[in-house]
């Protein structure tokens, strides 16, 4: 059929070409720069100061709603729970301030925060969680290990806030120990005795539940059940900062904000050698800044996270723009770590300027993974670590963790920068171990060194792994 306008359908070779140009400009703009392929180290770093520039710490009105004035006494007795609770709802119908905890130790159930509010623990104060768990009720919703549930609620936990914060130089001491929460792992490291409850069973239904799609309103915990609660968990928060504060004896994870953007975790003690203690784990969460903070951990100092094989899925919402700065790692299984609840992916890590050393750390970086989990792990930027001693290896890729390859969720890991690091001691420099069907991909390592290394490196599936300027025990590395 011809045309009623012939314009219309002609295309002159300037115009073609200046259309054409526009459509590729406009595909390359739907693309963050580290998207691109072939994105250069420098490239990476360049990002930085622009990610920075959006994590800006809440402030609040200079208003002092003191805690004991709501009732709370310092005994380490007294139940604290509704002074808590009525300060923070009248710091939030006032517009926002602070919660000042001053001089004493304050026994207490979960704190829920609220939007505008800042729970400030003064340099000789000390807030103590509860072993009651009927004090956790009723149910909240969060994750265990990655998967969505109802159970106990977090220690302290928000929901959907926004402009939130727990400052100062006080204590939060969770209280766990081999009496209390630990056991539930049914390890008898943990205080777990023949007979004792456990959280294993619990864990397989609420993971299948996770696998069936059961509505996350009916995956129903808490009393009866044995799943542990995180220490702190903003969930689905925007502008949210914890800075100062020691956290003492968590059931398991202690920092874990879920689902939030503009996260700051600044000038943190972490110390609790329990099971799965992991230091902070951001998960689902985009713009975080994790910097000059000292962990000494049962598990992963620092371990990013976005959901667990198929609720991952179903959520789909990546972690992405982490920065790490100016740590000191000393136990720990991980430094710097990605995973192994990595089903939603990960993009753009930043970690620098950080000391990791001790016998009792295993690795500096970390990503583990397998094809149950999925997902893609890209652009990891670290430069200016100095490592004193790990126990296993200074760079760590595995994509056989746990179930290993049972799934059918090929992981992706592509495009890591290490640059200027330093390691005294380690049995490997590198173990990098991927899938044949998916090498582990664009691997580039400039001025590093590696002394003490007792063994080889392990190289399986690996790709375009570049290394500039980088010795082994002395020997640069071709």
């Amino acid at each position: 059929m011809k045309s009623d306008n012939p314009k219309n359908t002609q295309c002159f070779p300037g115009r073609c070409a200046i259309l054409l140009l526009l459509f590729l400009a406009l595909c390359v703009s739907s693309l963050s720069a580290q998207e691109l392929p072939g994105i250069s180290e420098q490239d990476g770093w360049d990002q930085l100061p622009i990610i920075l520039s959006r994590i800006i710490p809440p402030a609040f009105p200079e208003k002092d709603f003191l805690i004991a004035d709501f009732g709370a006494k310092g005994d380490g007795q007294t139940d604290c729970s509704g002074a808590f609770e009525s300060a923070i709802a009248a710091c939030n119908e006032a517009g926002g301030g602070r919660i000042v905890v001053q001089d004493g130790v304050f026994l207490t159930g979960p704190i829920h925060l609220k939007s505008n509010v800042n729970l400030h623990v003064k340099k000789d104060a000390t807030i103590l969680f509860s072993n009651d768990l009927k004090n956790y009720l009723p149910l909240v919703r969060t994750r265990f290990e990655g998967v969505e549930c109802m159970n106990y609620s977090p220690f302290i936990y928000a929901f959907g806030q926004h402009n939130i914060a727990i400052t100062g130089d006080g204590t939060l001491d969770g209280q766990a120990d081999s009496t209390v929460w630990w056991p539930w792992t049914g390890s008898r490291r943990f205080g777990w005795k023949e007979a004792d409850p456990s959280q294993n069973a619990d864990r397989d239904a609420l993971f299948q539940m996770g696998e069936n799609g059961v509505p996350v309103g009916e995956r129903i915990f808490g009393k009866g059940h044995y799943l542990r609660v995180n220490f702190i968990q903003p969930y689905q928060c925007k502008n949210v900062l914890i800075d100062g504060i020691t956290i003492l004896r968590s059931p398991m994870w202690e920092i874990n904000p879920v689902l939030c953007e503009n996260v700051t975790v600044q000038n943190v003690t972490i110390a609790s050698h329990g099971p799965n203690n992991d230091g902070c784990n951001p998960e689902s969460s985009k713009d975080v800044l994790i910097r000059n903070c000292l962990f000494d951990t049962g598990d992963d100092c620092i371990a990013i996270k976005s959901g667990r094989n198929g609720d991952g899925r179903r959520v789909n919402v990546a972690s992405e723009n982490i920065i790490v700065q100016g740590c000191t790692m000393k136990d720990g299984h991980g430094g710097v770590v990605v995973g192994s609840e990595i089903s939603g992916s990960c993009r753009n890590v930043f970690a620098e300027d950080c000391v990791m050393d001790s016998p009792h750390l295993e690795r500096a970086l970390r990503i583990k993974t397998n094809s149950m989990r999925g997902g893609v792990v890209e652009n990891i930027y670290m430069r200016n670590v100095t490592v004193g001693q790990v126990s296993d290896a200074v760079i760590r890729v595995f994509f056989h963790y746990q179930e290993g390859d049972v799934g059918q969720h090929t992981p992706i890991v592509r495009n890591i920068y290490v640059s200027n690091v330093t390691s005294q001691k380690s049995r490997y420099a590198l173990l990098l171990d991927g899938y044949e069907r998916s090498p582990i991909d664009n691997i580039n390592l400039t001025n590093c060194r590696f002394d003490g290394v007792e063994k080889e490196n392990v190289l399986n599936h690996v790709t375009n792994l570049n290394m500039k300027n980088v010795s082994i025990n002395g020997v640069l590395q071709q």
